[in-house]
């Protein structure tokens, strides 16, 4: 029975570790606590769980689709209100939760196809390139060159890319904490590992204390230009969620779509952004990885990501664990990310060829062309105090071209 209870536990604490340095790396890379982070995604996979009648075994983690209006959001808007708008974009997912309970996935289908999301999925991946490079080629993030910082992100990206192509089993599910691990120890080598966070820190900490020290916590303020930038962003990872659903049902062999409905795993997934973002944390996704996890594993019972989602609650308040990941040198997160932004670019290229989107068609040329380049160009408009733009704006001309532009025979 004691056996059977320790591999239960190893077993949940090993999905935290899978999506450990995704989850951790969005706050990074964006200004954020990333030990309220730990305690939003905990926090945010239970609520999902309670949502969803605990039948669905995934874990909901930081969104990478988020990165890029969070980053312009805080410098326009400010910290508090970009949280605000964080918090709306997780009730945008009622509206899905409510199309879905009352026309089916073929109303989000109708409204969200693929020659919306994957060209709107690009742009995410696309639009923080530049972040990227200049991360991986200096220690500030200027893009000032410096050869060491270019040293230690090639030395991180190489080590996820050789993780994710020779790792075994669960190895290959975590290439981006393996590369933040070896690009780590590496700059410890370089002596580039600054150490005095870490020695000043409490081994318990609460979180939203450390954070206000370190100006990484605002009350989020809901303010309207803030909530309309970043509300649209929602639409990405929607479909992203409708994928990674459809995915942990092929693995389990079990249909979450109509059981417990997807209806109910969007409003989850919704609402745990928004507890998140109310928190003072990044918005939350379902994680693929850890999908992979369970299909690797066969760790089909909930119950492993009820003790994953604990276990990140409880190192929330580890103060020596949050001052680690914030000695973590800028060009490791750039190695990673240039990995990751393209994969994600990827993604939305995929999405397109698995839905054998056809581009000798004028409408489909037109809806992804025009997506591309108001994304990319980061085209905005400005009516009175509100501004829309970027990836959000992008999005909602995609959908309404895709209505309005008729249907070729």
């Amino acid at each position: 029975m004691q056996d059977s209870f320790i591999k239960t536990l190893i077993l949940g604490v090993q999905m935290l570790f899978v999506a450990f340095g995704a989850l951790v790396l969005v706050p990074l890379l964006t200004g954020f606590d990333p030990s309220i982070a730990l305690f939003t995604a905990g926090a945010g996979t239970l609520l999902f769980q309670i949502i969803t009648k605990r039948m669905v075994p995934v874990f909901l983690a930081s969104s990478f689709a988020f990165i890029a209006p969070i980053s312009f959001g805080v410098k326009e808007f400010g910290m508090g209100a970009t949280l605000g708008g964080l918090a709306c974009a997780g009730l945008a997912y009622i509206v899905f939760s409510i199309m879905v309970k009352t026309g089916g996935v073929e109303a989000i289908e109708k409204y969200l196809p693929a020659i919306v999301t994957g060209p709107v999925i690009m742009v995410i991946g696309l639009n923080l390139a530049p972040t990227a490079v200049n991360m991986a080629k200096s220690f500030d993030g200027s893009g000032n060159y410096n050869g060491q910082a270019m040293l230690i992100a090639t030395v991180s990206l190489l080590t996820a890319i050789l993780t994710v192509t020779y790792g075994k089993k669960i190895f290959s599910l975590i290439p981006i904490l393996s590369g933040i691990v070896v690009g780590y120890v590496f700059s410890i080598i370089l002596g580039v590992v600054n150490y005095d966070a870490i020695t000043n820190a409490a081994w318990f900490s609460i979180p939203w204390v450390a954070a206000m020290k370190a100006g990484t916590y605002a009350v989020p303020v809901f303010d309207i230009a803030a909530i309309l930038y970043i509300v649209p962003v929602a639409i990405a990872p929607a479909i992203e969620h409708v994928g990674d659903v459809l995915a942990i049902s092929s693995a389990t062999g079990k249909n979450y779509i109509k059981e417990p409905g997807l209806h109910r795993t969007l409003l989850g997934d919704g609402l745990a952004t928004s507890l998140a973002s109310v928190l003072g944390g990044p918005p939350n996704t379902t994680y693929s990885e850890v999908t992979g996890a369970v299909a690797l594993t066969k760790a089909f019972n909930p119950m492993y990501m009820t003790i994953a989602a604990i276990t990140a609650i409880i190192l929330a308040f580890v103060g020596k664990l949050g001052a680690v990941l914030r000695t973590i040198p800028v060009p490791v997160m750039g190695g990673i990310m240039i990995l990751l932004f393209g994969m994600i670019a990827s993604i939305g290229v995929s999405t397109l060829v698995r839905d054998k989107v056809d581009f000798s068609k004028s409408r489909n040329l037109i809806i992804a062309s025009v997506i591309l380049v108001i994304g990319i160009g980061d085209l905005s408009f400005t009516m009175g105090k509100v501004t829309l733009g970027g990836i959000g704006l992008a999005g909602i001309i995609g959908i309404v071209l895709n209505l309005i532009l008729p249907k070729e025979k």
